[in-house]
């Protein structure tokens, strides 16, 4: 049987490993996911916040991108990631909303609501209506009576099908009252050529990826899918002050971690995020660069906003009879 004094010992040696465990924890790297390329917009806001991170956190902010599947391929990698303080994912409301609504559980291989949990919202930005030069119209008026009047036109392209612009063009289409179908493209970048060639009439897309076009005049935005002007583009009015019952929101792009994470590390992220997000030079170079809207929200917001918009888009997915391809 083992003395008092040496119980003591043993006590004492756990005690001092569990010290030591905790301090080496602190030091270790912090992951964000990213679950597109380097380059794309997600990935620029985890670049552009990271270095601020790491000053804040005190610790190694490392970018980790694991492109693919539309971001199921990040989810879970942050499933499997140790609930510690040192993984967490930074994605677009069109991997954690619509991935979630297009494919089971057991097809994502992750839940949402279960295995994650919302650390703070980062950036938004509005998605717009573009059409080409060959669209006589000035405003979304003019466009539905110009599309009625070219029934073969009556299409927009997306960066891709299953998405918050595929859906908001839909939706924009049936106050509307005209049938437009969808024409996905493979991103943005060829959608944009084809507009300013001409080649398609409309597309539905993120602001930022056709302000510089629409300033030069050579294509038009016509309108901005929130409840408000995006100060962004602020020359821009919404679908609503033009006459049509359609919000389907900004986009955005926010932090989860594994659902165990600790409280205590949730809130250090959140806190750190917020000191990047108001430095004047991240609003800045995120403004500037990657034409997105600062928009600090935390958890609890964030937590809303996502059980707001899985209410909202399912029945809309469900009537639209839309199947991702398998």
């Amino acid at each position: 049987m083992l003395s008092t004094r040496t119980l003591g010992r043993l006590f004492g040696l756990l005690m001092m490993g569990a010290a030591g465990a905790a301090h080496a924890a602190d030091g270790d790297p912090v992951r964000l996911i990213v679950g597109f390329p380097p380059g794309g917009s997600t990935d620029t806001v985890a670049r552009v916040i990271g270095d601020e991170l790491r000053e804040q956190l005190k610790r190694p902010v490392i970018v980790e991108n694991k492109p693919g599947a539309g971001g199921r391929i990040a989810a879970q990698a942050l499933k499997g990631a140790p609930a510690d303080g040192t993984a967490y994912m930074l994605a677009p409301n069109a991997t954690a909303i619509f991935q979630n609504l297009l494919y089971s559980t057991a097809e994502r291989k992750y839940d949402l609501l279960t295995d994650f949990t919302p650390v703070g919202v980062v950036v938004s930005y509005p998605l717009a209506l573009a059409v080409s030069k060959r669209v006589k119209a000035g405003n979304l008026k003019e466009y539905v009576q110009w599309v009625k009047a070219h029934p073969e036109d009556g299409v927009f392209g997306t960066a891709g099908a299953g998405g918050h612009t595929h859906f908001s063009g839909l939706q924009l289409g049936k106050a509307i009252g005209v049938d437009l179908q969808v024409v996905p493209y493979k991103g943005n970048g060829p959608l944009v050529t084809d507009l300013l060639g001409s080649q398609i009439a409309a597309g539905v897309m993120t602001a930022g990826d056709i302000l510089q076009h629409h300033k030069a005049g050579t294509v038009k935005v016509l309108a901005v899918f929130g409840a408000s002007r995006s100060p962004l583009m602020p020359d821009v009015p919404t679908v609503k002050e033009q006459g049509y019952d359609v919000d389907t929101g900004d986009a955005w792009t926010a932090v989860w971690a594994p659902a165990k994470t600790p409280k205590a590390e949730i809130e250090r992220m959140q806190q750190a995020l917020k000191v990047a997000l108001d430095k004047p030079a991240i609003r800045e170079n995120l403004t500037s660069k990657a034409t997105l809207q600062p928009d600090f929200r935390p958890a609890a917001e964030m937590d809303k906003l996502v059980q707001k918009e899985l209410a909202y888009w399912g029945p809309v997915i469900k009537a639209s009879g839309f199947t991702p391809a398998q």
